[in-house]
């Protein structure tokens, strides 16, 4: 039997992330031991990830680690990313935020991706994405200019909270000093890969 389409959108999805990898951070760092040191961490610490209420963690810890170590650490960073956002779904929940509200009060904080970038990435529309913006007005949680009013700044506070609490597991199995150390490289795995233009100048942003 020939292969099914999963296999080979999951083959071409490693292929792209090879090439992105290679392209923004350079065949030297590829090649390093410091990618082969932050991949082994990375991978340590998802061995403390839970299945439990996780779907797209639990779908992504059923693939094959892959041998070359910039791709082993990029796999577990997905693993370690999604058991944080099964998570951080769960807080969005139970604080009664539905997809629309929690990308816009996200967004708010500065931290999030700008209105640009979500409206071109998620595929909503300027009257779904303003309704959004409305609903959390009504709630008393964005104010008319669009920012976090202090209930506001407490919940996505709280929601950062308890996102970490329950993701606590994978980094309390790695150690401080791993988690440390992990930190350090991914850090400046990431500046290179910033420099190198990886991230739109625009990508985060309160509007």
């Amino acid at each position: 039997m020939g292969r099914g389409l999963p296999e080979v959108a999951l083959e071409a999805r490693l292929r792209a992330a090879d090439s992105v990898l290679r392209r923004v951070l350079g065949e030297e760092v590829i090649a390093s031991k410091e990618m082969a040191e932050a991949a082994e961490l990375a991978l340590r610490a998802t061995e403390a990830c839970s299945r439990l209420a996780r779907p797209l963690y639990a779908a992504h810890a059923d693939l094959p680690v892959p041998d070359a170590p910039h791709l082993a650490l990029w796999h577990a960073a997905t693993l370690l990313r999604e058991h944080r956002g099964d998570g951080h779904l769960m807080t969005l929940v139970g604080a009664g935020l539905d997809a629309v509200e929690a990308l816009a009060s996200h967004t708010a904080t500065g931290q999030g991706m700008s209105t640009k970038w979500i409206l071109r990435t998620r595929g909503y529309s300027v009257e779904e994405w303003e309704a959004g913006r409305q609903r959390l007005r009504d709630r008393g949680l964005l104010t008319a200019d669009n920012e976090l009013t202090e209930a506001g700044e407490r919940l996505r506070q709280d929601l950062e909270a308890e996102t970490d609490r329950l993701d606590a597991a994978p980094y309390e199995h790695l150690g401080a000093e791993g988690v440390s150390r992990l930190t350090e490289l991914a850090t400046a795995f990431s500046t290179t890969a910033r420099e190198n233009g990886a991230f739109p100048a625009d990508l985060r942003g309160k509007n």
